[in-house]
């Protein structure tokens, strides 16, 4: 392991810029926004979950006294926009304009059919009952491995499988993804254990608290301005001009503050309609979705069907997996089945496997990205696999995971050879860590899992000011969803070498700061933490050569020190260091403003490792779930702000543990969602919860300056496997299907 590097501002806890302004009410979110003359957009949606639209009539709408707008399908252009893929959570532009507003046919309860826009919340309400829309309603297809049939029900006649010779027939099965290595039917053959299961993992909402929510202002000429809920307003504006067929140039879109993602808002839903509401009415529109519009009509992560065969020697080696994956994509395509199968073995190093992935169309809403989109999902049967291995081979779970860990050097499964990662240092410090020593609680399950996201880079920009007293200001265009402000300053103050309280930073619009793509994939404090960083260092060389101009010696004479301009060594002059305030100070004598810019595309984020394991009572009689104590450890590379990182660890594991025993989408036959709320679709709160325990590893990560690799997505891939496993080993049998809900634990005993 490398060293530690000993920083004066990165690893320090500062208190969060954005943390006065939330818990006193002066932060603004999508909704909080009011402009004069604003009106209200609300959405007509489909009541079934399959069905052809035969006609549309708004006009009994627009009789209404106070509505102002009304759009259906035929507003919007037709034809197929483009086959380019946008935001985090995949599909194409066509799929993306259908899916915000329906045109021939409805493909899951919810779905957009129509919109109005009126003077009051109550008319617009009162305005959708006059839409009138005739519908020939269709069976729809519910089941992922059903709808794999050849002769299943077709969600879209015109989809067909994606493959090098288009099929010659139509199916639901949208995108196909295969990893292979090795001779798998050899390495079954080499084993002495093999474990064969099927898992299944129900859909699940991302639980973000702030409903989605957007103003719209258009003016005559097409051009405004549109406030927005988002976790990418840059890749947001790029989706809505692509529906809408404008020039990108004529949008603004700012990002409010966010109340959480997840990866659930990387998708325009609402703000096209909002900008074609606000032309035909040359007003503002605000538009804001109900809790159970949220639900129904907008990206969950995909259900799936995993099987999972693995193969293992009496000392624990893994000779051999073989994995199967339907995800379940909604409506549209766009499931994250290639995601789940290059993470799906990534801890360990494996000389035999395949795996292959299905995205398969199916009557729900189209899903989203979802914190490590895919890996949960099919990392959950691996890993429950490896613990049915470890009970055959009575052999402890982390030593089973650390005879086959990935290293330094280890070919992943998904191509590239793994540069210093920290998985093993994860499981050493697990297998030392006082939750594990101890004895598993009397009547209690002990699960352990691993858990992996390979984060990625993508692109980013940020500019970096130096106010006239030396305080700095940096503008990037990340939104912040997980404390990322906090992490730009810290890395601007390291590398300028001034104090924190020195730093501000601002999320800029579309208009204000160069472009960065979503705040998505645990890329933000890697990415756009490396264009700040680089734009740093070009306020540093513009800061030596103001120096070397007031001095008068050369450039490569002056060198940078703790905030400081100093004379480099034998240097001949009589000048003192000049500090970052004293150069901005005289700026105007030496070439006016200093600043510093950098864009970049970021190659080399750094794989993301996790171990972690949780002491899980059942109560036989009543199937209830107590979760006595839980412990995440993870390697984040370089913590840039530990506290932070902490709340995405244990941020993770509530919802990983919220999916594996309680969240569930519950679909009657119809296809309709009959738990569309938080009181029936149940995540944990506090009292469901213990003190998450954390524990952070730090393996830098050698292609960032300051080591970083993204931590946001990681933490949720190992808690289904952790759940997963421990009430496994407490009711002494073993349990496939997910959430561990108390009617599913009765039910698996009573069988």
């Amino acid at each position: 392991m490398a060293e530690a590097v000993d920083y004066k501002q990165i690893g320090s806890r500062p208190v969060r810029p954005d943390g006065v302004d939330k818990v006193t009410g002066r932060a603004r979110f999508g909704a909080d926004l009011v402009l004069p003359n604003m009106i209200y957009g609300k959405v007509l949606r489909s009541p079934h979950a399959h069905a052809r639209i035969k006609s549309i009539d708004v006009s009994g709408a627009l009789a209404i006294d106070g509505v102002m707008a009304a759009i259906s399908g035929s507003d919007f252009p037709g034809g197929r926009s483009g086959g380019e893929v946008v935001g985090e959570g995949g599909g194409t532009v066509d799929d993306v304009a259908k899916n915000v507003m329906a045109r021939d046919k409805v493909l899951y309860h919810g779905h957009a059919v129509a919109a109005v826009a009126a003077k009051t919340t109550a008319i617009a309400e009162s305005a959708l009952a006059a839409i009138k829309v005739e519908y020939e309603v269709l069976e729809p297809v519910l089941d992922v491995v059903a709808a794999m049939a050849e002769d299943a029900i077709l969600v879209d006649e015109n989809q067909y499988t994606n493959l090098p010779e288009k099929p010659e027939k139509p199916s639901n099965i949208a995108n196909v993804g295969h990893l292979e290595r090795g001779n798998v039917g050899e390495g079954f053959e080499q084993a002495d254990v093999l474990i064969e299961r099927e898992y299944k993992v129900p859909m699940a909402h991302q639980g973000y608290i702030e409903p989605h929510a957007c103003v719209a202002s258009i003016d005559e000429t097409g051009r405004g301005t549109v406030w927005l809920s988002t976790q990418g307003h840059f890749d947001a504006r790029a989706a809505t001009a692509s529906i809408l067929g404008r020039n990108i140039a004529d949008l603004k879109f700012v990002a409010s503050e966010i109340g959480g993602g997840f990866g659930g808002k990387t998708v325009v839903y609402l703000e096209p309609l909002a900008i074609l509401m606000s032309e035909k009415a040359n007003r503002p529109v605000k538009m804001q979705m109900s809790r159970e519009e949220v639900f129904r009509a907008t990206g969950p992560t995909s259900g799936t069907v995993t099987r999972i065969k693995v193969g293992l020697k009496n000392d624990g080696s893994i000779t051999a997996a073989q994995a199967w994956s339907a995800f379940e994509a909604g409506a549209f395509a766009g499931a994250p089945h290639m995601p789940g199968i290059m993470s799906i073995y990534a801890p360990y190093d494996l000389e035999n496997f395949v795996v292959d992935a299905f995205d398969v169309l199916v009557n729900k809403p189209k899903v989203a990205a979802y914190r490590a989109p895919g890996a949960p999902q099919t990392m959950h049967a691996f890993e429950c696999a490896l613990d049915e291995a470890a009970i055959a081979l009575d052999m402890d779970p982390l030593d089973l995971r650390l005879k086959n860990a990935a290293e330094e050097g280890t070919t992943a499964p998904y191509g590239p050879k793994f540069p210093a990662i920290g998985f093993k240092a994860c499981i050493e410090a697990a297998k030392k860590h006082p939750n594990y020593t101890k004895p598993v609680p009397e009547g209690a399950g002990r699960g352990v899992s691993a858990g992996f996201w390979f984060n990625v880079g993508m692109q980013s920009s940020a500019e970096v000011n130096i106010n006239e007293n030396g305080t700095v200001m940096v503008i990037e265009g990340s939104p912040d969803i997980g404390g990322s402000r906090a992490s730009m300053c810290l890395m601007a103050a390291e590398t300028l070498g001034v104090e924190y309280d020195q730093v501000r930073a601002q999320v800029g619009d579309t208009e204000s700061t160069g472009f960065c793509n979503v705040t998505g994939g645990s890329r933000t404090t890697f990415a756009t933490g490396m264009a700040v960083t680089q734009a740093c260092e070009d306020v540093i060389a513009e800061c030596k050569q103001r120096a070397a101009k007031l001095w008068g010696v050369d450039d490569d004479q002056v060198e940078w020190e703790d905030g400081s301009a100093v004379p480099g060594p034998g240097v001949n002059a009589d000048v003192k260091p000049m500090s970052l305030a004293e150069l901005a100070g005289s700026a105007a004598k030496t070439g006016g403003p200093i600043q510093g810019r950098a864009s970049l595309n970021a190659q080399g984020a750094g794989a993301s490792f996790a171990v972690n394991f949780a002491d899980i009572a059942v109560d036989k009689e009543t199937g209830k779930v107590d979760v006595l104590s839980y412990t995440a450890i993870q390697d984040a590379g370089t913590a840039i702000h530990p506290a932070y990182v902490e709340g995405q660890m244990q941020g993770g594991a509530a919802q990983g543990i919220g999916w594996a025993l309680n969240e569930e989408y519950i679909f009657n036959a119809d296809g309709v969602m009959e738990n569309p709320g938080f009181l029936d679709y149940r995540i944990p709160v506090a009292s469901d919860l213990p003190m998450i325990d954390t524990e952070i590893v730090e393996v830098p990560n050698p292609s960032h300056p300051y080591g970083v690799r993204g931590v946001g997505e990681t933490p949720i891939v190992a808690p289904l496997a952790v759940c997963g496993n421990a009430v496994s080993r407490a009711v002494g049998l073993r349990l496939t299907d997910l959430p561990l809900s108390p009617p599913s634990i009765l039910a698996a005993l009573d069988d």
